[in-house]
């Protein structure tokens, strides 16, 4: 069966999408810990982040730095934390966390409640800043 994010990906399922290529895919985590709380995920579906192949790793790597470069133009932070969990969704991804202390990225905290209003104009200003 296909992973949550494999069914965003196609379409299959609606997302607030930031951006994509051949070979990645980035949009808003929907229980964000910040504003412009961003997912990136590889197209391919690989439950582990380092089973990932050398080249598609090292991809991601570029692919989420100029998605955090938006988040950072579009989102009043110090900085973009990434962290990579991989135990809620058996797909490879990182998260993009826009953080101003070391608690903003504690995943113990409560998520955000946003409208999809407010989705949609955070998705919108950051694809706008990529």
């Amino acid at each position: 069966m296909a992973s949550i994010f494999t069914r965003i990906i196609k379409g299959e399922i609606p997302s607030y999408k930031i951006a994509e290529d051949e070979s990645y895919f980035a949009f808003l985590d929907i229980h964000p810990l910040a504003k412009g709380h961003t997912l990136v995920v590889p197209k391919t579906e690989t439950d582990y982040l380092f089973d990932l192949d050398e080249e598609l790793l090292a991809g991601m790597m570029v692919f989420a730095r100029r998605i955090a470069r938006g988040i950072d133009k579009s989102v009043h932070c110090k900085r973009v934390g990434v962290a990579v969990l991989g135990l809620e969704v058996p797909h490879a991804h990182i998260h993009l966390i826009p953080i101003n202390d070391l608690g903003d990225i504690n995943f113990a905290r409560p998520k955000l409640k946003l409208t999809p209003q407010e989705f949609e104009e955070i998705a919108a200003k950051i694809r706008s800043n990529i």
